[in-house]
């Protein structure tokens, strides 16, 4: 079979992957399974589409579609190839306003589509919580709907059109037709006529239809995705008096793939949502409380019923992102519904809040009822959305475990539902997690299980056949909106009886007869236990680690955090950092996603005495640049830059440092000996001829410039000046971290500090420590970080305080206290009590303007524009918004957050030969466009050394450091 895939991979114009770090990163999706492809696709185009299903059928492989790989019902798995359209299908094909259509390729993502949409006045409604990165292919493969579904219908309802490729590579369109088009379909001899034959032959008896009429979910529950869409079929006007037309693409919606290939899809769009828009979120004591408020509250002409439960508002306290979104939470609710209302004039929307308000207080099930306005509303919808991720947060094995989150019932039976549901969880001693669409009868219900525990893996399938039984009861839809896939699919034949469901095996043999099309999904489906991540009661490899991964019980577990949500997938006008090197690439390898996942495999699989020794973790970690936009803006905090260091450190145990790692580790030495001669030393780095040679031997860039050294350290200067700093009555002292950027290549970014602090009235003191280690953790030098870090911490653990704290000017330097320093330390406790008073010194200078002891009136009142490019680091572990907050204190000052997610230089990374170009894609992505509009006269901000030297090889503009700016503002 390699040989043939071989062969195959030649004929193919796009990519064929068979190597063990693609198989092994495509073996999960955001489900529970996990399974090893036999390889992985990457189609260029139709044609390629073509060769696959031929080779498909003539070797009995499976061809598993696969979009964002979020589903979470196992969709994406599977041992046939894996076909991945995101990366060549992603295309805006037409735009049509009048008729308010859009075609699209499959691999289109959501809010991508809609940005492109608005200066149309148009949207796509269907608006799932992974609307950032999840793809229209996708949307249609689940039959997706989200939070917007009660006004906007799901995706099956928006889906006008599908150009498909057919089981036997054939083309077939599908749209809406009339009895006489449906006519004309049967005279076809294609295999497009022969489905139209068979499905009308199949579905004509007047006992077929009655047999679905009388066993699938009740017709007015929309989210109803059990098996295929058949009940939708015969109510059309083929099989029934009513003029709906017949349309097969309401049978190809939410068919997971497993009926045809998709290649174009048509959509309805719809007007953009009335302008003025509120939020009513309503407090619970109780989840029976909050269940039993949802019909009195649809009663309101609701865009959206959310519900937040305790367990999800737990999760969010401990996120770095979504902590400041929980402003409107009062004392600690059981659960929160959000009820949004919209209007075209504020007056009217005025009148429905007061009106829902008044119906809520007459329940008498609420205890508060803040209400949300404007970008307010957004905070809150971001920190439901954030649900499924957070729950990736619960420290330790068991896990919030999606089997039974998918369940939809009609909304009058929803209190009473939850209410049997809750017994059952009691029943078997469960907490579970109750999240989402309860205004469409929906609930992401989740029991918290350890699947490395056989007992658990019963539970596992015990829960969810009870749970089955439950709502066949309420004749709901086990599968709302996630699908069936290989989780719920072994229960489709009980949920709607085995007449029918020999009726969807039907189907699936009428279009794809010999099962190429992502087989095991729907019909004929393995049990729901069975290829499961994790191998239950399995002795699990507890690998030594120098970095304390104890607040994840181990490396292994903070890798295992992921839970394949994707967030790290989202495009780049989507904002945020993560994750800049797919965001160049597309390539999945290069997701924070393949990087957790693919550390879990080999840490787990690994038979090596060193389970990092591995080329394919060298390959997926190769293009991670540290930014740390995951440990922020991933949903589960996943910590890759740790996971890096981590590896870096244990791989160069087995295989040795290079002397490029090593110097650049050990920078600050090398420019602590030339900074006796930097003249020499610079001439050496900025003579084309000397320069090239030292590139070369260092396996630097060509096209980079080479830092210069400053002509004097920072140091020196402190000690011949430190008289002139000082202060007579300052209104407190502070320590400065003199980092080994600053020391020897910004030594004016470090005088300027010094100035604009005693000027200030502050009294600024450098006493003499060891460089931050940056350099160090970044190229795996563990063990010298560490003597590093455990120097600095016994430095200042007993001099610095809330009150004299330690400032710093290069954020990747100074927030080492805060983050690696709480991994590398000795004495955790004592490195946790110093990093509250380690602060960018933008962070300080807020406070003291808060406290009133910096004011505006010190500044020049003249006008000038500035834009800011703050560091990644800063980002992810402080806020931006300080350094924005600092540089409008000059009253005359407009500034503007750049937003340019990571500038792309990443320390050494940039300069880098084979990463160079990797580098600076990453900076044309949003930075250097921003910068090269920026007029002339506008000063550029940006704070990390490293920014400034890419904007200054991007752009051949100087970007200023804040303090720098301010200082020349002060009067």
């Amino acid at each position: 079979m390699e040989e043939k895939l071989l062969q195959l991979g030649q004929a193919l114009s796009g990519e064929l992957l068979l190597d063990n770090l693609h198989k092994s990163i495509y073996a999960t999706d955001a489900s529970v399974y996990r399974e090893i492809p036999m390889a992985v696709c990457y189609p260029k185009d139709e044609a390629d589409l073509k060769l696959l299903i031929n080779f498909a059928q003539e070797n009995t492989v499976g061809l598993i579609p696969r979009t964002a790989g979020t589903s979470l019902a196992g969709q994406c798995v599977g041992s046939g190839i894996v076909v991945d359209v995101s990366r060549y299908f992603s295309k805006i094909i037409r735009i049509d306003p009048e008729k308010r259509i859009a075609i699209v390729q499959p691999g289109i993502i959501r809010d991508d589509l809609n940005r492109e949409l608005l200066q149309f006045g148009l949207f796509f409604g269907p608006n799932t919580s992974t609307s950032n990165r999840c793809m229209i292919g996708g949307m249609v493969g689940n039959n997706s709907s989200g939070s917007t579904s009660i006004k906007y219908g799901t995706t099956r309802d928006k889906v006008l059109g599908l150009k498909t490729l057919l089981s036997d590579g054939s083309e077939a369109e599908f749209s809406s037709i009339s009895k006489t088009g449906f006519q004309d379909k049967l005279l076809k001899t294609t295999l497009e006529g022969k489905i139209y034959n068979k499905l009308h032959n199949l579905l004509s008896p007047k006992e077929v239809q009655q047999e679905i009429e009388s066993n699938f979910p009740i017709a007015s529950i929309h989210r109803r995705n059990t098996g295929y869409a058949v009940d939708s079929l015969i109510s059309t006007e083929v099989f029934t008096n009513t003029e709906k037309p017949f349309n097969l693409c309401e049978l190809l919606a939410g068919s997971e793939g497993t009926l045809a290939f998709t290649t174009e899809i048509t959509l309805q769009l719809d007007k953009l949502p009335p302008k003025y828009t509120a939020m009513v979120a309503a407090h619970f004591t109780s989840i029976e409380n909050c269940m039993l408020a949802v019909v009195p509250s649809m009663e309101s002409d609701l865009y959206t019923c959310e519900m937040m439960d305790k367990i999800i508002l737990d999760c969010t306290k401990q996120s770095l992102k979504y902590i400041e979104n929980r402003f409107f939470i009062e004392d600690d609710p059981a659960a929160i519904l959000m009820l949004e209302l919209r209007s075209e004039t504020k007056e009217n929307l005025i009148q429905q809040v007061e009106k829902l308000l008044e119906r809520l207080k007459n329940t008498n099930l609420t205890y508060a009822l803040p209400v949300l306005w404007d970008e307010q509303i957004d905070q809150a919808l971001e920190l439901r959305k954030a649900g499924l991720g957070l729950l990736g947060n619960i420290v330790g094995d068991k896990k919030a475990v999606a089997c039974i989150e998918d369940t939809a019932v009609a909304i009058p039976d929803l209190a009473d539902y939850i209410s049997e549901f809750s017994q059952i969880m009691k029943n078997y001693g469960q907490d579970a997690v109750y999240y989402a669409h309860a205004g469409a009868g929906e609930l992401h219900l989740r029991p918290i299980l350890n699947l490395k525990k056989e007992a658990d893996v019963k539970l596992f399938r015990q829960i969810t056949t009870d749970v089955a039984e439950l709502v066949k009861k309420y004749r709901g839809s086990m599968s709302g909106e996630h699908g069936d896939g290989r989780l719920r699919a072994e229960f489709i034949e009980y949920m709607i009886g085995s007449k029918n469901y020999e009726l969807l095996k039907e189907v699936k043999y009428i279009f794809d007869p010999n099962n190429i099309f992502n087989p095991g999904k729907i019909v004929d489906a393995p049990a729901m236990d069975t290829s499961l991540r994790y191998v239950p009661e399995r002795e699990e490899p507890q690998p030594e680690t120098l970095m304390d991964f104890s607040d994840s019980q181990g490396i292994l577990r903070l890798a295992e955090k992921c839970n394949g949500s994707g967030d790290c997938r989202k495009s780049v006008e989507s904002g945020g950092t993560m994750c800049p090197s797919y965001r160049a690439t597309k390539h999945e390898k290069d997701t924070t996603r393949a990087r957790a996942n693919a550390l879990r495999e080999f840490l787990t699989n690994s038979d090596k005495p060193n389970k990092f020794d591995h080329d394919e973790l060298k390959e997926v970690f190769d293009l991670c640049i540290s930014c740390k936009g995951c440990k922020s803006e991933c949903p589960s905090n996943v910590d890759v830059a740790a996971l890096k260091a981590e590896f870096l450190y244990q791989n160069q145990k087995a295989n040795g440092k290079s002397l490029r790692s090593s110097a650049f580790a050990n920078n600050g030495k090398m420019n602590k000996i030339a900074s006796n001669i930097p003249g020499i030393a610079n001439f050496m780095f900025t003579n084309s001829f000397t320069s090239a040679i030292a590139k070369k031997i260092m396996g630097v860039a060509p096209e980079r410039s080479l830092p210069k050294l400053s002509k004097v350290s920072l140091k020196s200067y402190y000690q011949k000046n430190k008289l002139h700093l000082q202060v007579e009555n300052p209104i407190k002292k502070v320590f400065f971290f003199n980092d080994e950027f600053t020391n020897f290549l910004d030594a004016q970014i470090g005088i300027d500090a010094l100035e604009l602090l005693s000027k200030l009235n502050y009294q600024v003191e450098i006493i003499d420590h060891p460089e931050s280690g940056r350099s160090h953790i970044s190229k795996g030098f563990l063990e010298e970080a560490k003597v590093l870090a455990d120097k600095n911490i016994e430095l200042f653990k007993d001099i610095v305080s809330e009150e004299s704290p330690l400032l710093g000017v290069e954020p990747s330097a100074i927030l080492s206290f805060r983050d690696e320093y709480l991994r590398l330390a000795n004495n955790a406790s004592e490195a946790k009590q110093l990093a509250k008073n380690c602060l960018i010194i933008e962070e300080f200078l807020k406070k003291e303007i808060a406290l009133g002891n910096i004011k505006p009136e010190s500044f020049t009142s003249e006008e000038r524009t500035v834009k800011i490019h703050a560091h990644c680091h800063q980002k992810a572990l402080s806020n931006s918004a300080t350094t924005f907050d600092v540089l409008n204190l000059p009253e005359n000052y407009k500034v503007t957050i750049i937003s340019s997610g990571c500038c792309g230089m990443a320390g050494s990374f940039g300069y880098e030969k084979e990463h160079y170009e990797i580098s600076m894609n990453i900076g044309e992505q949003s930075l250097f466009p921003a910068v090269r509009k920026s007029s002339l006269n506008t000063i550029i901000a940006a704070n990390g050394t490293s920014c400034r030297h890419q904007i200054h090889d991007g752009t051949k503009r100087e970007a200023k450091h804040p303090v720098s700016i301010l200082l020349e503002a002060l009067i």
